[in-house]
């Protein structure tokens, strides 16, 4: 029995008794909270969960590192149909930048060291990096097949997912240099997320219904789990005890519960239509779930493992990825067939803004976010 993740379960639980808009008091139990249990055989070279109850204690609202805290605030959205990438400013919802990439930009990812953005340009078989501290367009590198990418906790390697290829491919996070390609048994492989001590992932096959899992020190495929029920599965978020991993199924409607040291099914939860993103709030209390097929948001509540409410967009429309931004305040959503980007307020669900972008915008990156380094995506920080 992990120990450290039942006392993260018992925080959680505690965190939740307190008011729903609290979030200073949620905060300030996260950092006041009695030592825990170190994790078991954490890999190597991984630094140290801040707080083992909660592995998202390092990304609270506004704990900004001093390598980003400089930054100014941006919204990179990466338009897969225009080959282009859009910059918003939040503080006027106004793009303020524009420039094209290699074809078929899928997501924006935050390299590990925060230092750098990487446009993954899935068809062009390139990345281009983005200065965020200027926000302009840098140099563009051959990499093959880059769906999505992530980074081991360690840092010693990006991890390209090459969803065509049906591989995850480790490279060396500077230069993206092939170090080992890794097949994998099944078909659409493009998202995961890394249990609490960071030996293993768990990645979705789109095509396959099923999820894989890698054994990151010795990058190897250690299982593989057919969903019970026909479906797509698409994000996957660790809970914050580390207990629970959540996978979006966008053709089942919501989001499975996967025991990732057992590697086996212990639930589903409907969210709606489409479930497709999974996004943590500031203060660890739910997970923001877009249900691209519906045009809404769904809150599953992280202690309760149920929906508490939806958000509808007003006029539907067709969330996808994202992030919060650095404060928490907003939700900050792709409408991949709408040609929009959506704003909306965390406290209510109201829609702050919905701005025009390119074609097909997919995975943006709300940049700078709090965290002391990133595993990928468009921004999963620990």
């Amino acid at each position: 029995m992990n120990w450290a993740r039942m006392a993260g379960a018992l925080f959680v639980c505690a965190a939740m008794a307190l008011p729903a808009g609290n979030a200073r008091a949620a905060r300030a139990a996260k950092k006041d909270a009695a030592p825990a249990t170190p994790m078991a055989m954490p890999l190597p070279g991984m630094p140290p969960v801040v707080n083992p109850r909660d592995i998202y204690s390092a990304d609270i609202a506004g704990d900004l590192s001093p390598t980003v805290k400089d930054y100014p605030s941006r919204v990179y959205v990466p338009n897969s149909g225009s080959n282009t990438v859009d910059v918003i400013d939040p503080a006027t919802y106004k793009i303020i930048g524009h420039f094209r990439v290699g074809r078929q930009p899928q997501h924006v990812t935050p390299s590990y060291d925060l230092k750098t953005l990487w446009v993954l340009n899935d068809l062009g078989d390139s990345v281009t990096s983005i200065d965020p501290a200027t926000g302009k367009k840098g140099k563009t590198i051959r990499v093959e097949d880059p769906y999505n990418m992530y980074y081991t906790p360690d840092g010693r390697f990006a991890i390209v997912v090459a969803e065509r290829k049906e591989r995850l491919d480790f490279v060396d996070p500077q230069t993206m240099k092939l170090e080992h390609a890794l097949p994998v048994p099944c078909r659409g492989v493009d998202h995961m997320d890394f249990d609490a001590d960071g030996r293993y992932l768990i990645a979705s096959c789109e095509f396959s219904g099923t999820l894989v899992k890698v054994d990151v020190e010795n990058q190897s495929v250690i299982g593989e789990l057919k969903l019970p029920r026909p479906g797509m599965p698409q994000d996957v978020k660790l809970s914050p005890d580390g207990s629970i991993f959540y996978v979006a199924d966008m053709e089942a409607g919501g989001v499975y519960e996967v025991d990732g040291d057992a590697f086996k099914d212990i639930g589903f939860i409907p969210t709606g239509k489409g479930a497709h993103g999974l996004y943590v709030s500031r203060d660890s209390r739910v997970l923001y779930v877009s249900n691209r097929g519906e045009g809404s948001v769904s809150l599953l509540d992280f202690a309760q493992r149920r929906v508490v409410a939806k958000w509808e967009l007003p006029g539907g429309g067709s969330p996808d990825m994202g992030g919060v931004s650095a404060d928490g305040k907003i939700l900050w959503l792709s409408g991949r067939y709408n040609r929009v980007v959506y704003a909306i307020d965390t406290e209510n669900g109201r829609l702050l803004a919905r701005i025009k972008v390119g074609k097909s915008p997919h995975g943006l990156c709300v940049y700078p976010q709090p965290g002391r380094y990133s595993l990928g995506h468009t921004g999963i920080f620990r």
